[in-house]
């Protein structure tokens, strides 16, 4: 099995919510992806980041909302980073 997931994680500087956000990705993504990379399945998991302060498009469209987790394109959360819902909504992914 081959799938790719494509995570966008969009915040400012200076935020502690999105320090908070990143860590949170972080951690959760480190621990899917070692379970679900490998011989037998290879799961690939792209992780960007953008800073709204540096993008006018994304400041428009995200400046209250910061941080902003994207998955293939379509908001998963924002605000908090629920480590429990991301990791549930990654693995229904894998399971399509």
């Amino acid at each position: 099995m081959s799938k790719t997931i494509d995570l966008t994680l969009i915040g400012k500087s200076g935020c502690h919510l999105c320090d908070e956000a990143r860590v949170t990705v972080n951690a959760v993504v480190g621990a899917f992806r070692a379970e679900n990379t490998g011989v037998a399945r290879h799961v690939q998991v792209n992780l960007v980041e953008h800073d709204i302060l540096v993008d006018e498009e994304l400041y428009n469209q995200y400046s209250e909302e910061v941080p902003v987790l994207l998955i293939n394109g379509k908001i998963h959360n924002y605000w908090r980073i629920d480590p429990v819902r991301l990791r549930g909504a990654l693995d229904e992914l894998i399971s399509k």
